[in-house]
C-alpha cells in the first residue's frame, strides 16, 4: 500500500506527501541554508505559476517578462504541498524539490506535479551570509 494519499485529497493529504518526502530524502544542508532555499523556491514555483512576485527574480524571468510565458494558475488555487531542499550533488550546489498542485486557467485541477528547482551557491553577502541564486531555465 502507498504511503502517498490518493489524487484529488485535497489539503488533508499534503503532511503525507511531505513526510514522504522527509523520509526518502534525508537533510543533508544546515538548516539556516534549508529554510532560505525553501522560502527562495516557494517563492520562485508560485511566481512562475502565478505572475505573482516575478519581478523579484529578474534573472530568472528575463527583462520586463520578455519571453516569459504567461502564467497558468490562479493565485487562490494554486497551493505548494510539500517540498524539501536538498545539496544536489555539491555542498556548493542545492536543488529545491516541491510537489505542488493548482487549478489551470481551464478549470483542470491537478495535484502531485513535481518541480525541481536548481540553486547554486554563490559569494557571501556584505552580511556574510551565502547567497542562493536560481539556475535560469534553460
Amino acid at each position: 500500500m502507498s504511503a502517498l494519499p490518493p489524487h484529488g485529497e485535497g489539503t488533508a493529504g499534503d503532511r503525507a506527501i511531505q513526510q514522504t518526502l522527509d523520509t526518502a530524502w534525508p537533510a543533508d544542508l544546515d538548516a539556516v541554508d534549508e529554510r532560505r532555499l525553501l522560502a527562495a523556491g516557494r517563492a520562485l514555483l508560485r511566481a512562475d505559476a502565478t505572475g505573482v512576485g516575478r519581478d523579484r527574480w529578474p534573472a530568472y524571468f528575463g527583462a520586463a517578462g520578455q519571453g516569459v510565458t504567461p502564467p497558468a494558475f490562479a493565485t487562490a488555487r494554486f497551493r505548494i504541498q510539500a517540498a524539501v531542499a536538498r545539496q544536489d550533488g555539491a555542498p556548493d550546489r542545492a536543488v529545491v524539490h516541491l510537489v505542488w498542485a493548482g487549478t489551470d486557467r481551464g478549470g483542470t485541477h491537478t495535484d502531485g506535479r513535481i518541480t525541481d528547482l536548481h540553486f547554486p551557491r554563490t559569494t557571501p553577502t556584505k552580511e556574510g551570509e551565502p547567497a542562493w541564486i536560481p539556475q535560469p531555465r534553460t
